[in-house]
């Protein structure tokens, strides 16, 4: 039986003795981690032996967190609201999020033929697969929404000739992707705007992608967001959906919400520490109901949430990695925070609790030519176009 004192150094002594001989909230316990009321002073071997250490009970704080917090987010998901809420987080500074992102600054699940493969070659990968599934060819109009720092703009139009447009509310994102794009070159093909996806201009794409943003949409939204999307895309386009959502409970689900208790427990806590307002992460079958009647016909849903996990454990490594950069600029509380949060969340991935999804759909038209994803069509054939420096 583990012990919480073979892991975990108490500075506040009240906090020993108050937990002598029991398992602590696990919210409670990180609470104190953040505030410098004890160190843990093995990470990976606490979250692997958590179940024995602590327990995943509800708090007063978690019912003050769902009362002041949690429903007006839910309920309200209005444009200024969204825009304070993205930019609170994502506008952090880049350098906060290039010390676990890496050069590719991608903050999606990358893909990976292998489990050594590097975090770099697995984004590498997951840009490729987009372009893939996405059927792009040459010259095709691409609509990133929630592009992030545009990697996969650049990307779509730097090797499969793309003209790619990406949207993002970060005023950081925006200009970190534009001024990448204009070294590369390819200004002319494409660009990032600071917008809301409710203010895309009315025009339609070929290709759309959205890529771990839904879940910023809200679920009060997503219907409309969904139409939205439909009315942007060309009858004969394709739109890809990444998007990671919590599991349904099934016969392991706590009365009354049906979550199993860990699923519940760090759904909270991204909420509170992470992505507020990002409730939008259903279980899959929500997530292709809404999207089927919005008008979309599925073609494909592949899991990925495996490839979150590696995605995740990789960016918890360049975390540990830059600690003393990111104690520096951030402080203290930021690298606890972030070294907690990535180091059980690539766990949550590994296990099932959040899992993560790739769906190619299409306008469900009685007219869309379905051939397309016959292996012998030309338009299924997706090679790559590199495009030089203008």
């Amino acid at each position: 039986m583990n012990n919480l004192t073979n892991f975990v150094v108490f500075k506040d002594f009240s906090l020993a003795r108050r937990w002598a001989g029991r398992r602590p909230a696990l919210s409670t316990l990180c609470e104190a981690y953040l505030d410098g009321a004890l160190d843990i002073v093995d990470l990976d071997g606490f979250f692997e032996a958590r179940t024995e250490l602590a327990d995943y009970s509800l708090t007063l704080q978690h019912l003050k967190q769902f009362v002041t917090r949690m429903i007006p987010e839910w309920t309200l998901h209005s444009r200024a609201q969204d825009r304070r809420i993205v930019r609170e987080h994502y506008d952090r500074g880049d350098d906060f999020f290039a010390a676990f992102l890496g050069e590719r600054m991608v903050y999606t699940s990358g893909i990976f033929h292998d489990a050594a493969e590097s975090l770099e070659q697995g984004q590498d990968n997951k840009l490729d697969l987009v372009c893939q599934k996405v059927r792009l060819q040459p010259d095709a109009e691409l609509l990133d929404v929630g592009c992030g720092w545009g990697t996969l703009a650049l990307h779509a139009a730097r090797q499969y000739g793309a003209r790619a447009t990406g949207v993002t509310l970060s005023q950081n994102q925006t200009a970190f992707g534009n001024a990448r794009i204009e070294r590369a070159g390819l200004a002319s093909r494409a660009r990032i705007e600071c917008r809301d996806y409710r203010e895309i201009p009315e025009k339609v794409y070929d290709r759309i992608v959205s890529l771990e943003m839904v879940e910023h949409v809200g679920l009060k939204r997503l219907s409309s967001f969904f139409r939205l999307i439909s009315t942007r895309l060309k009858d004969d386009g394709l739109f890809f959906l990444q998007f990671a959502g919590l599991r349904r409970g099934g016969g392991l689900g706590v009365p009354p919400v049906g979550m199993r208790p860990e699923d519940m427990i760090w759904g909270l806590f991204m909420n509170k520490y992470v992505f507020p307002g990002a409730d939008a992460s259903p279980p899959l079958s929500t997530m292709l109901k809404a999207m089927e009647q919005a008008g979309f016909g599925i073609y494909s849903v592949e899991n990925i949430s495996i490839h979150y996990s590696l995605t995740i454990k990789r960016w918890h490594e360049n975390w540990q990695r830059n600690a003393e950069a990111v104690r520096q600029s951030y402080g203290e509380r930021w690298f606890r925070l972030w070294n907690f949060f990535l180091a059980w969340s690539w766990r949550i991935g590994a296990q099932g609790n959040s899992e993560c999804f790739q769906v190619v759909a299409h306008k469900n038209l009685d007219g869309f030519d379905r051939k397309i994803f016959l292996p012998g069509n030309a338009a299924a054939r997706v090679e790559r176009v590199p495009m030089h420096a203008a």
